[in-house]
């Protein structure tokens, strides 16, 4: 589709009325193309305010990204944290933040600590540079094992990584076990809290772990706005520590590795209240329906608080990974050891309807 910016601003204008109105150029899903239920990626776009900014930075597009403007978002996020900006570092998503703490705590010996499975930034960032990486199997119910890893954190290790809700079973860490935890182990090293998917949960027993950092304990949280402001190319992402820990971290980032299209996007979307409810509200149901689903078809499904469900498929994962893909729609990866179990990632309304239209006749085929 060709289109001028000035009609580019003039469908922002409509879109400012109604924020969540699909506009031309920006679909989520074109019907030539696979359905992407595996990667985690919000399927309702970024909001209106977003999109708007990028527009407006593409004329800025021909100069490096200015510290000014990252400076700016990190006050932005400080001041909602109730901390300093001392105490923020961006990332080029917090994939990067996980890289820059493997570097900062893996290099010279420094062993790491993780759940297992769990989402594999740090794992993979740690093996790159030769650290050790001892791996904590998780608990029956697919949760993280804390007190495994309060055991296996030994004088040797030097970074411990809590994925929170854990990716890719969607479970959190009760909130007064995991303080105690970081209280503890952060005595004997840093303790990272991945908390990617944070803004979507919402339950009694969940807690941030910035009040430990607010504290001072030795604790970095991480952040991104990748998931429920739906910047995943954009690749906008943060780290909160003390500052101590923050300038550690700074030290191993990628100079200027966030763009300018993304800083403008991600300080539009940090002020959009009303897209974040309608991110929130949109996943949620998504989320809820699918469960209700696949629970109804009688298989097991963790009780999720992020932007995926993961289920018990009860089949080897990879061959009914080529079997939707053959459908049209693309599924999770496999976790071992939970190769009969599949992560499903939360489409949009159409998505989701095609799935379960086309699940249960790819789990009865007599190909299977």
């Amino acid at each position: 589709m060709s289109i001028s910016r000035r009609d580019w601003l003039r469908l922002s204008a409509v879109g400012a009325a109604l924020p969540f109105l699909p506009i031309p150029g920006f679909a989520t899903h074109r019907r030539d193309d696979p359905i992407r239920l595996h990667s985690n990626e919000n399927p309702y776009a970024p909001a209106q305010s977003a999109r708007t900014a990028v527009l407006e930075a593409l004329n800025e597009t021909n100069l490096y990204a200015g510290s000014a403007v990252a400076q700016n978002l990190e006050a932005m996020i400080a001041a909602r944290e109730g901390l300093r900006p001392e105490h923020v570092v961006l990332g080029a998503g917090s994939t990067e933040v996980l890289r820059m703490a493997a570097l900062a705590y893996g290099l010279s010996g420094g062993e790491v600590v993780t759940g297992y499975p769990t989402y594999e930034g740090m794992e993979t960032s740690a093996k790159s540079i030769d650290a050790r990486v001892h791996r904590v199997p998780l608990k029956s119910d697919k949760s993280l094992d804390l007190s495994a890893m309060d055991m296996r954190t030994t004088k040797d290790v030097k970074l411990v990584f809590v994925c929170n809700p854990n990716n890719p079973t969607g479970s959190i860490c009760d909130k007064e076990e995991l303080n105690d935890f970081c209280l503890e182990v952060s005595k004997r090293c840093t303790i990272l809290v991945d908390e990617a998917y944070y803004e979507l949960v919402n339950h009694p027993r969940y807690s941030t772990a910035v009040p430990l950092v607010k504290a001072g304990a030795n604790v970095i949280v991480s952040r991104t706005f990748s998931k429920v402001y739906g910047l995943a190319g954009l690749r906008v992402g943060y780290a909160i520590a003390r500052p101590d820990i923050a300038e550690r971290l700074r030290t191993h980032r990628t100079p200027m590795a966030v763009n300018i299209l993304g800083l403008r996007a991600a300080i539009a979307s940090l002020n959009d209240e009303r897209f974040l409810h309608y991110s929130k509200t949109q996943l949620e149901a998504g989320r809820n329906q699918i469960t209700a689903a696949l629970r109804g078809w009688g298989h097991e499904v963790i009780e999720s608080h992020t932007n995926f469900v993961f289920f018990h498929l009860g089949r080897e994962i990879e061959e009914f990974q080529r079997s939707m893909a053959s459908q049209g729609i693309l599924v999770g990866r496999p976790f071992p050891p939970f190769l009969d179990w599949c992560r499903l990632s939360i489409g949009n309304e159409e998505e989701m309807a095609r799935f379960m239209e086309v699940f249960p006749k790819v789990m009865n085929s007599p190909t299977r």
